[in-house]
């Protein structure tokens, strides 16, 4: 038992800082801004359960799909860098509200009451917490941790769905937190929020992309 508490904690150590359940909560500020006390709660639950199986399919087949399909982890940092981009500017340059008419105006109120986009998956499930660099941490890392003879052999079985399911814990119980720091600060403070993320947001996406080209550059011998 003490072998299987050893390798969860260590499993956390490594996951947390990649998958920054904290930086998803200042995301999900920006983007649940307009959503209910519910529809909050649902996609909260929703995310923790995607970032689940997303680890879990990245550990178990994740270099499988990769092979089968031709993805590198190089590709895999830029394409997720263009997502965080795109979702970046988006917020960095919401779209302006024109004047309309009360015809539209009346539509409109009656469209607030459907359920609002899902951002569950995207960009908070992916590429937020369980991003290029966690995805590309747990496929490096299943091949090693199968072949390691530092734990037996169950525990390595184990542990896994256990240290996701972990992450996934925390990260729903980060995203519940939130509804409290909305009413906090505010509508203006989150969309202040919401323009700093879509900023940050830009500069991750940046740098991503840099990652992987200098991945893809670093694979190429030096000619001379």
């Amino acid at each position: 038992m003490m072998d299987l508490l050893k390798a969860i904690g260590l499993g956390l150590v490594v996951l947390l800082p990649l998958a920054n359940p904290l930086t998803t909560v200042a995301l999900f500020l920006g983007l649940a801004g307009n959503m209910n006390s519910a529809q909050r709660n649902q996609q909260s639950k929703m995310a923790s359960i995607y970032v689940f199986v997303i680890m879990m399919v990245a550990y178990y087949a994740g270099q499988l799909v990769m092979n089968t399909f031709g993805i590198s982890i190089p590709g895999l940092r830029i394409a997720g860098g263009l997502i965080v981009a795109f979702i970046g500017f988006r917020m960095l340059f919401p779209p302006t509200k024109t004047h309309v008419s009360p015809e539209v105006r009346s539509k409109s109120e009656q469209l607030e009451d459907e359920p609002s986009a899902n951002i569950a998956f995207v960009p908070l499930a992916m590429p937020s917490t369980a991003g290029p660099g966690t995805i590309a941490m747990i496929i490096s890392s299943a091949a090693t941790v199968r072949d390691s003879t530092a734990f037996p052999q169950w525990v390595i079985w184990v542990a896994p769905p256990l240290i996701f399911a972990s992450v996934a814990v925390v990260l729903w119980g980060s995203l519940r937190s939130s509804g409290t720091i909305m009413r906090l600060v505010g509508k203006g403070g989150i969309e202040a929020i919401s323009r700093l993320m879509g900023f940050l947001l830009v500069c991750m996406g940046v740098q991503f992309i840099i990652n992987g080209v200098l991945e893809i550059v670093a694979k190429f011998p030096a000619t001379h």
